[in-house]
């Protein structure tokens, strides 16, 4: 059965065994509305490489068409619909049932809705009838196709299999990865343009899921993959270092980018402009998210996974090092009705992990907790988590207005980083609401001013903040080897030769008292709103970081390379 228009013609001229023929003048018309394009040009197209394959793809680039114009002129021609940004019906579920998600990918398909006899489906690669027809054998009813761009496609495929719990990959791949590995995968890579093709490869599969595994067991928190001039360095950051870890073929580079971007859902095609996804992966007992960024460099593609082990985290305030006269500081904040309360401290310094801790000391069965954040990197049960979403207008002021009609007793704001996030989240804070956020500075006093720079009035900063926590993340000291990175007369296997295993936080909090709301009421600098709080009993971070030392859980030197 092939799909049919309107008015009972196929949308595509096709041959006898389903697959795309050379009519391509009569394509040009439907495409055309006034579009000429010389005869001789659209001979070339059966010859083109990936015209039998991807020939929508092919075609666009004969004639010069972005993907969402070529979509859009093809619909009005066809009186097929273009939708934008479809949306996944629950209706639609027969569709992930028995469509396998290989299939839906490589074919840019994904149902939509159905009513019972005929299922809605999305695609972005319209000129390959063979796969409609079977599509319509799998699902046994007809398909009706609405036209949508490639990447709205992929996220149809992406939720609509998540839904069936068929999206998390297994890794099973447990073998060493070293120099061997790389060269024999270097090896198995075959050559060619076909970036898909080439990030289906068993050896590619494999390369990637081995440093991955390896990345897991070595505790990376990222994976860098750094081409070079000369060389592709793969490092991974453990405990905020980051390591040299292998350095495999260049001829790898274009493998191991195509294979990334296949499993986060990103365009292959595009190798000139920045990317970001995510997916999730399972190797063991563990489930990892994964966020990837691409970007590109003069050498090729430079890309960063983040890793979120959601087995490993740690949400408690012993956990990540706060010592008992610290939480009882804090816990006295967090349990008042109403007021702000920031932690600072730069990109990766634990900022929520320790927010998170601190929500778990609240009674969430007598108070309603809610949070918006960009992205959201731990699950509590409990609470309602929103997740920032600017393509769908969801941004951190927006959904803070939507939050506050939903009744919370807490807030949890990602991050405070624009003026009316800022202004929102005092207002929220004198009508009844604790807010909790975090906030970019070096110190807690830094903090005051930096709300008033970013736009809060400083009489409104004096009614509303509670206090201030700054804190750093300091490596601990390996237990197993006490530093010394040898155990045993060999490199220690429990920290692997690095003398430090795991992170701890060094705090400092800084509770408003008057004179540092007057002070602030004067637009007082950090300096010297740092001494009035010193003189009012504040301990800077490095009384707590050498505390920490004299207990033996860090050392000077880390403390010296974090704090200095």
């Amino acid at each position: 059965m092939a799909h049919r228009n309107g008015q009972g013609q196929a949308i595509v001229p096709h041959d006898a065994s389903g697959g795309a023929v050379a009519d391509w003048n009569r394509v040009a018309q439907l495409m055309g509305a006034g579009l000429r394009v010389p005869a001789e040009q659209l001979a070339q197209f059966p010859k083109a490489h990936g015209s039998d394959s991807e020939p929508w793809d092919v075609l666009l680039q004969l004639l010069a068409l972005d993907e969402q114009t070529g979509l859009q002129r093809l619909a009005e021609r066809t009186g097929l619909a273009f939708v934008a940004d479809p949306r996944l019906e629950d209706s639609s579920s027969k569709f992930y049932e028995l469509v396998p998600p290989d299939m839906a990918r490589a074919h840019s398909v994904a149902g939509i809705e159905s009513d019972g006899h005929v299922m809605t489906v999305a695609t972005s690669q319209p000129m390959i009838p063979s796969v409609f027809n079977l599509l319509e054998d799998r699902l046994d009813m007809p398909i009706k196709l609405v036209l949508s761009p490639r990447g709205a496609v992929a996220s149809l495929i992406n939720r609509g299999y998540e839904q069936r719990g068929d999206l998390v990959t297994e890794i099973v791949e447990e073998i060493p990865l070293d120099e061997s590995a790389l060269e024999a995968a270097a090896g198995s890579v075959a050559a060619g343009n076909d970036l898909l093709a080439m990030a289906r490869q068993t050896p590619v599969i494999r390369l990637v899921n081995m440093i991955l595994f390896e990345a897991l067991r070595r505790r990376a928190s990222d994976v860098h993959v750094h081409p070079q001039e000369n060389r592709l360095v793969i490092r991974f950051r453990v405990d905020g270092m980051l390591y040299d870890a292998f350095t495999p073929p260049m001829t790898l580079a274009a493998a191991i980018s195509s294979r990334l971007k296949v499993m986060t859902e990103l365009d292959i095609a595009n190798r000139h402009s920045p990317q970001d996804g995510q997916t999730t992966v399972r190797i063991g007992s563990k489930k990892i998210d994964i966020r990837l960024s691409v970007i590109p460099t003069i050498y090729g593609e430079r890309l960063v996974l983040r890793l979120l082990d959601q087995t490993q985290t740690q949400l408690s305030l012993d956990a990540v090092g706060m010592s008992e006269k610290m939480q009882t500081r804090l816990m006295d904040i967090i349990d008042r009705p109403n007021g702000m309360f920031l932690v600072t401290g730069p990109t990766g310094s634990g900022k929520t992990t320790t927010l998170y801790a601190a929500l778990g000391r609240i009674d969430r069965l007598s108070r309603n907790v809610m949070t918006i954040e960009d992205p959201v990197e731990y699950r509590l049960d409990g609470i309602s988590q929103m997740q920032v979403n600017p393509k769908r207008n969801v941004t951190f002021a927006n959904g803070l207005r939507a939050l506050l009609r939903q009744d919370p007793d807490v807030i949890l704001i990602g991050e405070l980083r624009d003026q009316e996030t800022a202004q929102l989240a005092v207002q929220a804070s004198l009508t009844g609401h604790l807010v909790l956020g975090t906030l970019h500075t070096n110190d807690a006093p830094s903090a005051i001013p930096r709300l008033i720079d970013i736009g809060v009035e400083p009489y409104l900063v004096t009614s509303s903040l509670l206090g201030v926590m700054a804190q750093r993340l300091v490596r601990r000291v390996c237990s197993a080897c006490r530093g010394s990175g040898i155990a045993d007369s060999r490199q220690c296997e429990t920290c692997l030769g690095t003398g430090y295993k795991g992170r701890l936080a060094v705090y400092e909090i800084m509770q408003m008292t008057d004179e540092l709301r007057r002070l602030t009421a004067q637009n007082a600098d950090a300096i010297t709103l740092l001494e009035a709080a010193v003189d009012a009993g504040f301990e800077p971070m490095r009384v707590d970081a050498a505390e920490k030392v004299a207990a033996g859980l860090t050392d000077e030197s880390e403390v010296f390379r974090v704090l200095h």
